[in-house]
């Protein structure tokens, strides 16, 4: 079963990407400038993302996909990493999985020339991983 946290996580890679996530029938979309800030999500994601999950947004869903955020927050669907890009893809845990990957309809993707995106990151927790595979390797 996806997560709230793993559906957030996946739309937040995915707006990295510029996929934009569509409501109303087409007629409106979300699409943060910003994602990350530093160690948490931007504010402007933030706030995107409560718009998504409120009631009144229940047919949202990604761009170049066909299921709703609301279906993706039921237990039927797991995020797993795309077999292609590996960015977080949404996967029926029972039955037919999705027919596409978000990263379908993207030229030139994946590009392993670019920074792999991310989630926030935690600087000093960070530096301390890093220290202590240097002590570990010292030792």
């Amino acid at each position: 079963m996806a997560t709230k946290q793993e559906v957030r996580r996946y739309l937040a890679y995915w707006f990295q990407l510029g996929k934009k996530v569509i409501t109303g029938n087409g007629k409106a979309s979300f699409l943060p400038q910003s994602v990350l800030n530093g160690d948490r999500y931007s504010a402007e994601f933030e706030e995107c993302w409560q718009k998504i999950i409120s009631p009144e947004s229940s047919d949202c869903y990604l761009e170049g996909t066909h299921e709703t955020i609301a279906e993706l927050l039921t237990p039927a669907w797991d995020m797993l990493p795309c077999g292609r890009c590996n960015m977080p893809v949404a996967a029926r845990n029972v039955g037919m999985p999705a027919l596409l990957c978000p990263c379908n309809d993207l030229p030139n993707w994946p590009n392993t020339e670019l920074p792999a995106l991310r989630e926030p990151i935690k600087t000093q927790d960070q530096l301390k991983t890093i220290r202590d595979r240097l002590v570990d390797n010292i030792a």
